[in-house]
């Protein structure tokens, strides 16, 4: 999904439309991405794990073949992505209810899962930008549909013990932690905000704002290829460098207090944010490597506090409600970056997630003060 972002500016030639208007055609994306989270989740608790990733690598694979085949049409282009989103929102319920019921240190599961995710997401636009420079966004598309393909060996191979659960025995009634739970779902919302408002334009605000960057790059070690190249290649190793992040998180959750940690790793993202939007060329770059490292490295962090605070019968469930608000609600965000960037500017969109996270920050506080009683 991160593939997007990083034609998002050649998608634009390809079409002969706006950024703003191409940005708009991920919309179902992202917003199936989120919104299913919950049905999958429901089903893998009642499934099991492995049909429903088979699922997720054939219906998203198949859709990301039909993408490369739509580069004449808008609309099927959209349509395309859509799938892509829909048959995605299966990945994050599935795979960290697997986690959460079948590893015992769960903040290093969550870390080592995140870290692999983030070479997925590095690997994403560095592929991305090199393939499209070499022969352009349809074959960028086929290998989307291809890799995802291919993954259904993987499951084919691997071992499960994440049982699916009888009908009977599946509990919904609540307990003392729903509304612990309810505040974390609020905080997560709001980092699916920023987390996806952050990833959809990243690559194109540094082709924008690294001009000069870029230009004392060609200096010192020859060309680049293009401004495309060069930003999607600083993204990638932004997301590399976020995998520390990632292991970091883990470390804290296991070692310190899960809540201090989820605080002090988003108030660190305010000042990076802001950073962000009044700084260019390698200034910017430092600003978010900085962000990008707190951001991505709460994520394992988060996700321990989801399985200490969900019921255990309906873990699957639980993440699906976590992903159905940060990427269903955060795929929002996608039309608050069309608003903020067309009213006020680029630089703009990152004082706006800056607010974002001091709420999000807020909010923990509050999570903080209605769990005081409880070790976690």
């Amino acid at each position: 999904m991160l593939v997007f972002p990083a034609v998002l500016l050649p998608l634009s030639a390809q079409f002969n439309m706006t950024m703003v208007d191409t940005l708009s055609l991920s919309f179902w994306m992202y917003l199936l991405f989120g919104i299913s989270a919950l049905p999958w989740g429901i089903a893998a608790d009642r499934l099991g794990a492995k049909p429903l990733l088979f699922l997720f690598y054939i219906g998203a694979g198949i859709c990301g073949l039909f993408a490369a085949m739509s580069l004449d049409n808008p609309q099927r282009f959209s349509a395309a992505l859509t799938g892509i989103g829909l048959f995605s929102g299966i990945y994050h319920p599935v795979g960290l209810g697997w986690i959460a019921k079948s590893i015992e240190k769960t903040s290093i599961g969550m870390a080592y899962n995140g870290m692999f995710g983030n070479l997925g997401l590095a690997v994403a636009p560095l592929t991305a930008g090199v393939i499209n420079y070499l022969y352009g966004v349809e074959a960028v598309y086929y290998i989307v549909g291809i890799v995802n393909i291919l993954g259904i060996f993987l499951i084919a191979t691997s071992k499960s013990n994440y049982a699916p659960i009888p009908i009977e025995k599946i509990s919904y009634t609540s307990d003392k932690r729903f509304l612990p739970f309810a505040i974390l779902l609020v905080c997560m919302m709001l980092g699916g905000i920023i987390y996806r408002g952050t990833s959809v334009t990243l690559p194109a605000y540094f082709e924008l704002n690294n001009v000069e960057f870029f230009l004392t790059m060609e200096r010192y070690i020859g060309v680049i290829g293009s401004n495309n190249v060069a930003a999607t290649s600083i993204t990638s190793v932004i997301y590399l460098l976020g995998m520390v992040g990632q292991y970091s998180g883990g470390r804290v959750g296991e070692r310190f207090d899960l809540r201090r940690g989820y605080l002090v790793f988003h108030i660190i993202t305010i000042p990076a944010a802001i950073g962000m939007a009044i700084s260019a060329n390698l200034p910017l770059i430092l600003f978010a490597l900085i962000h990008s490292f707190f951001l991505l490295g709460m994520q394992p962090i988060e996700n321990t506090l989801v399985a200490k605070l969900a019921p255990p019968s309906l873990m699957s469930s639980a993440y699906g409600t976590k992903f159905i608000l940060t990427f269903g609600v955060g795929a929002l965000s996608v039309k608050l970056v069309e608003m903020v960037k067309t009213n006020y500017g680029f630089p703009y969109i990152y004082l706006t997630f800056s607010f974002v996270s001091l709420i999000l920050v807020s909010a923990i506080i509050v999570l903080m003060k209605n769990t005081s009683s409880v070790r976690i």
